[in-house]
């Protein structure tokens, strides 16, 4: 937090029960400001930190992460509603990714010698930036946060963070750590509020050199404008609508399962999870019982609870807006769910069955728009080329996955699909060592991997005459 903070609250609500799962301070564009400048003063000492210490503090963040993961999952899933594995996974993923970023910082950034001309001799090499900005969504609050802040923090920049006003508890509790494990005092600096006042001026300050955002592609364009005329460098991650496609000479057994993991993992509130599946003509009557079988196997419940399998939508925005996409189908017909849970302690949170619409048309939203909820529309066609131009036919372009033993149906899938990440027989993960974003809708810029820490510094040439 800021040395700034105003005496509003943010009060965050369980979505599982509707209590109070916790407070943070709402902070405005005084609060948002006086934080920039503190993570300038930090950044001027962190920059000139070796990357040997550097990577020892991302080491130790980790590490207390992992050795408060327990402690960190429950906070997670009380505050967004994920079932506790899930939310362990994803405190995991928060320690692998600094780890990651860690375990390169020594070697990745280094520049070239060129070779010796009549102007003398040369080489490159990279800097850090200076303060970096970053806004994160709620769905993958902990994950996300390691995404933007790892390389920016590796490189040797300072980090300004807004964490979603509905997810802010776990960020404040992990920045809380690495305070613990060294990380000098303005390096991370948390400011929680709204988007339409920290966020924007984030957007707008001349001195953020670059703002990382993940969210919708409606705010993304905010976010663009605020941003325009300051220079700064953006990633823009704004969602999408994933494809899934199985080819007749898919193993059906483990579509079924990768389908069920990649469509209702965190209650199919992730960007990335399969909103579009379009199953070979000769395979569908097979893989659609199939599927509706295990989806119905599937227990909805608190996340907090020992074999809950998913949670609760975050949100009664997201709720009503899963049932007015239903409403909206076209002619899809629901073969599983499709209804609201509302019985006993149900009624205290936001919960949905997880649903299978068979066969709605083209101009249905389910098909059309970006679906964030357990919500999944099967559809049939007659060859990998239809699914392909079927899957194309959205403005997004994030991720794809095909599902085939044939490695020419792998190749032609992935020459084809309009997307930035594409799996072959599965969907979802994401280890740190890939680059990861999106094409078309979906946004620009990359994070993970070495792309994201090399967006982090400004490459100089430097010329010496002999």
């Amino acid at each position: 937090m800021t040395d700034n903070e105003s005496e509003k609250s943010i009060t965050v609500t369980n979505p599982a029960t509707g209590e109070i799962a916790g407070t943070a301070n709402l902070c405005n564009a005084d609060d948002t400001k006086a934080a920039i400048e503190k993570a300038y003063a930090a950044y001027l000492k962190w920059s000139a930190v070796s990357s040997n210490r550097r990577a020892a503090i991302l080491f130790k963040t980790a590490e207390l992460v992992r050795r408060n993961q327990d402690e960190l999952a429950r906070l997670l899933t009380t505050e967004q509603g994920k079932i506790l594995p899930e939310a362990k996974n994803e405190v995991q993923g928060f320690a692998a990714v600094y780890e990651f970023y860690a375990s390169i910082t020594g070697t990745a950034l280094t520049g070239d010698a060129l070779p010796k001309s009549d102007y003398g001799y040369a080489f490159t090499k990279r800097e850090p930036i200076g303060v970096c900005g970053a806004i994160i969504p709620w769905n993958m609050p902990v994950l996300i946060m390691a995404w933007k802040t790892a390389p920016a923090i590796a490189a040797g920049n300072s980090i300004v963070l807004k964490p979603s006003a509905k997810t802010p508890l776990t960020a404040l509790a992990i920045a809380a750590l690495a305070k613990e494990a060294g990380m000098p005092d303005g390096v991370l600096e948390i400011v929680t509020g709204s988007g339409e006042v920290v966020g924007r001026a984030l957007a707008q300050s001349r001195d953020i050199a670059s703002l990382s955002f993940t969210g919708s592609v409606a705010t993304g364009k905010e976010v663009e404008k605020f941003s325009c005329g300051t220079g700064k460098r953006l990633i823009m991650e704004l969602g999408g609508s994933d494809p899934m496609v199985v080819c007749a000479d898919a193993d059906i057994d483990k579509a079924v399962a990768g389908a069920v993991s990649g469509r209702f993992y965190n209650c199919g509130q992730t960007c990335t999870a399969i909103k579009r599946l379009f199953v070979a003509d000769e395979i569908a009557d097979e893989f659609t019982a199939k599927l509706k079988a295990e989806t119905e196997k599937i227990t909805v419940g608190n996340g907090i609870l020992k074999g809950i399998r998913m949670g609760p939508l975050n949100s009664r925005e997201g709720l009503a807006g899963i049932e007015s996409a239903l409403e909206r189908r076209g002619t899809g017909e629901i073969v599983s769910g499709g209804e609201r849970l509302t019985e006993g302690a149900f009624g205290a949170g936001n919960f949905f069955e997880p649903t299978i619409v068979l066969n709605p048309d083209g101009k249905s939203p389910l098909l059309n728009e970006e679906i964030f909820g357990p919500v999944l529309p099967v559809v049939s066609v007659d060859s990998l080329e239809s699914a392909i131009e079927y899957a194309n036919r959205t403005p997004f372009g994030l991720g794809a996955s095909v599902w085939t033993k044939s490695l020419r149906n792998s190749y032609t899938f992935a020459e084809n699909i309009d997307a930035g990440i594409v799996w072959v027989n599965r969907h979802l993960k994401i280890p740190p060592e890939v680059p990861f974003g999106g094409e078309k809708a979906s946004g620009y810029g990359r994070e993970n991997g070495l792309d994201a820490l090399k967006h982090y510094t400004r490459e100089k040439t430097v010329i010496i005459s002999p």
